[in-house]
């Protein structure tokens, strides 16, 4: 499987670059995306992210997101999207708060 990699930063300030990257990747056959190097991020990445997963469903395929940072991780839970992305490798449960 094609898997291609975000940027170290995922902001509103590069977003749309991103985007086109990424869709250019889908395009050419791209199934997953590595978010490994995604150090600098914030809701835009979210919007990404969907957006890639919509385009790799319009090719008939899932688009398979590995190594998502926690913290993007629990920004897509606030936001309440998290079960819309495809994502392996969340937050172990380890990592979690303690109950208070």
């Amino acid at each position: 499987m094609s898997r291609f990699s975000t940027g170290t930063t995922l902001t509103h300030a590069s977003a749309k670059a991103a985007l086109a990257a990424g869709l250019n990747e889908i395009g050419g056959g791209a199934a997953g995306v590595d978010c490994a190097p995604l150090t600098q991020f914030d809701s835009s990445a979210l919007a990404v992210l969907l957006a890639w997963q919509r385009a790799a469903q319009a090719r008939g395929t899932v688009l398979d997101i590995v190594n998502l940072p926690a913290g993007l991780a629990s920004l897509a839970q606030a936001y309440g999207v998290d079960t819309l992305l495809s994502a392996r490798h969340r937050p172990s449960l380890d990592t979690a708060p303690a109950p208070l």
